[in-house]
């Protein structure tokens, strides 16, 4: 029997569940270990400040098995936002069952509702290429960007 999941938005009650999820995505792709205390501060200042994004989860029954964040980006050019996906983390024994699938058409749909969202961007590490493919096989296409970064902080 397939399983079924239900997509929701995450809510405060969902705080340590997401600290777990995400302090192993960061260990499973980066094998970095995240400051718990501040990654629940950060989780729960998005959490308590739309502003800032949303996190939507899956569920199967009552227990959350995978989550996504919503970030925006202002474009100019575009003068629309770019959503972007991270701190997606799906729990391993239910991976390859459609779960991302499904958070990812929820994020679409509100991204073509909300109508001022002009794409969806992502980044993945260089060599998750199981990541990568997943991606490709939504219709995801790599950009033409590098990203570069300075950290001041963590």
């Amino acid at each position: 029997m397939a399983l079924t999941f239900r997509i929701r938005q995450a809510t405060l009650d969902d705080l340590d569940t997401m600290v777990d999820f995400n302090a192993a995505m960061a260990l499973e792709t980066e094998d970095k270990g995240l400051d718990l205390e501040a990654l629940r501060e950060g989780v729960g200042s998005l959490l308590k400040d739309d502003s800032l994004g949303f996190y939507l989860l899956a569920e199967s029954g009552e227990t959350v098995v995978g989550q996504l964040m919503v970030t925006t980006e202002w474009s100019d050019w575009r003068n629309a936002h770019f959503w972007w996906l991270q701190s997606l983390y799906v729990v391993p024994e239910f991976r390859r069952q459609g779960v991302f699938r499904l958070l990812y058409e929820r994020v679409c749909k509100l991204a073509s509702d909300a109508g001022d969202v002009c794409g969806l961007r992502l980044y993945v590490e260089r060599t998750n290429h199981r990541a990568q493919q997943a991606y490709v096989n939504l219709g995801m296409a790599l950009s033409h960007y590098d990203m570069y970064e300075v950290e001041f902080q963590g």
